[in-house]
């Protein structure tokens, strides 16, 4: 069957997710047929560079070999079980491995990023309640910050074309100014500006602390304001300040988490550690949908009781999926066994070098990197720039998703030197 048969029957049925479906009548949907390391092949053969992990998810490439094994392995013992009452060794060993990896003491499981983030949400909240404090139920996020569209999780996220059909049924959480680096003054500093827009937190959090259950922040690298960096000083910064006005810290590293950014979690660049830990995506090598709450042994303390009431009573049906916990254990242990942090580094070092003439075109701004990340800003006037230079990358085998007038790489960290050269060379012919 051709590609523009599978396109027909989709469009057809399937109410693709973040799109208006009517641009499909002028841009072609694209089927995929099968993936293979860091390329997706479509039906009629032709093959296209994952230089977006499919949506940042995919770690290893697709069908990894570790991963394959893994997951066909559980299939023969267990594919699910309640975990209300129960509990299954992936889900226990994936709980005590991430415990180790964090220094937080307790998992709490969903299915995607955005659950993660209600479920911290509210842990908050239920905390300081729990604790004799329940007026402490605002939330304070970073101006231009993601953390999901489920409606908490909108509540604390400041994208526009996400947030505002969705305002009457949302709270407004209170935005404080984001440390992303690109908004800084001629001559500072990314670390002075980072300790500048803490300041200004710290008037937020001083003022109205009583009333504040969480500050929640993208560590490093805000996703979908583009890619917006920030110097790991402000992490430093906000913790203190949270412990001084007791107000909890949620680190959503559901996009930066799992060697994103050059370490593991995002937040130990700022040597820190939140109360609130949200992780997804990466988790399993993307493969299966699978969040994760970690917290502190404070917070988990907060909710022991005999009474119900105080228990921490969410609950996912597919919580702690034991073929999703598999996953994630085999992405572990490609973590372990093959230096993943460490060859990271020298990839990045390796594209660094193959980007330089990239970074210096003239039509590119604000060139940056950060692990595993890539982006910049491409100067040009037309309102159709995202779309063409997604079309145009395509042509080209390459599957890039701009953001506005940003560019981005977030590739698989599977790729290879020919790759990137591949990636390079044909963005270069793009602009």
């Amino acid at each position: 069957m051709k590609n523009r048969d599978w396109a027909s029957r989709s469009l057809k049925s399937v109410w693709h997710p973040c799109t208006q479906m009517k641009r499909h009548e002028r841009i072609p949907l694209f089927p995929v047929s099968k993936g293979k390391g860091a390329w997706l092949y479509d039906f009629e053969g032709r093959r296209y560079l994952d230089a977006i992990s499919s949506w940042w998810v995919n770690l290893f490439g697709h069908c990894n070999p570790k991963i394959n094994a893994a997951i066909s392995s559980q299939l023969e013992k267990l594919e699910h079980v309640i975990l209300a009452g129960f509990t299954h060794e992936p889900v226990i060993e994936l709980s005590e491995r991430l415990s180790l990896r964090s220094g937080l003491d307790h998992a709490f499981y969903a299915s995607d990023g955005a659950s993660s983030v209600e479920i911290a949400l509210k842990m908050s909240f239920h905390y300081w309640k729990n604790t004799g404090k329940p007026g402490k139920k605002n939330f304070v996020s970073l101006k231009n910050g993601y953390h999901g569209e489920t409606l908490g999780a909108l509540s604390v996220t400041d994208i526009p074309i996400f947030r505002d059909t969705y305002s009457p049924l949302i709270s407004q959480s209170i935005l404080a100014d984001s440390p992303d680096f690109r908004l800084a003054e001629a001559g500072e500093t990314s670390e002075q500006y980072a300790l500048r827009m803490a300041e200004k937190l710290k008037k937020i959090l001083e003022s109205s602390h009583e009333t504040i259950a969480a500050l929640i922040l993208e560590p490093l690298v805000q996703g979908a304001a583009g890619m917006a960096m920030h110097h790991p000083v402000y992490l430093e910064r906000a913790r203190q300040l949270c412990d001084r006005y007791e107000i909890h810290l949620i680190a959503d590293e559901i996009a930066v988490g799992f060697g994103r950014t050059g370490t593991f979690f995002a937040h130990e660049q700022g040597n820190i550690k939140p109360d609130f830990l949200c992780l997804s995506k990466g988790i399993t090598g993307g493969y299966l949908p699978l969040s994760v709450v970690l917290v502190q042994g404070k917070i988990f303390d907060a909710f022991y009781d005999d009474r119900t009431s105080r228990g921490f009573l969410h609950s996912h049906s597919y919580t702690g999926n034991a073929l999703a916990c598999r996953a994630a254990l085999a992405v572990l242990d490609i973590f372990e066994e093959e230096n993943v942090i460490v060859q990271n580094l020298e990839k990045s070092r390796i594209m660094n070098e193959k980007s330089n003439q990239l970074s210096h075109h003239p039509k590119v701004k604000h060139f940056r990197n950060a692990g595993m990340i890539w982006a910049f800003e491409v100067e040009d006037e037309r309102e159709d720039f995202q779309e063409r230079f997604y079309l145009e990358a395509l042509e080209r085998g390459l599957l890039l998703r701009p953001m506005g007038n940003t560019v981005y790489f977030m590739p698989p960290y599977v790729i290879d030197e020919e790759e990137m050269d591949f990636l390079v060379q044909n963005t270069m012919e793009i602009l």
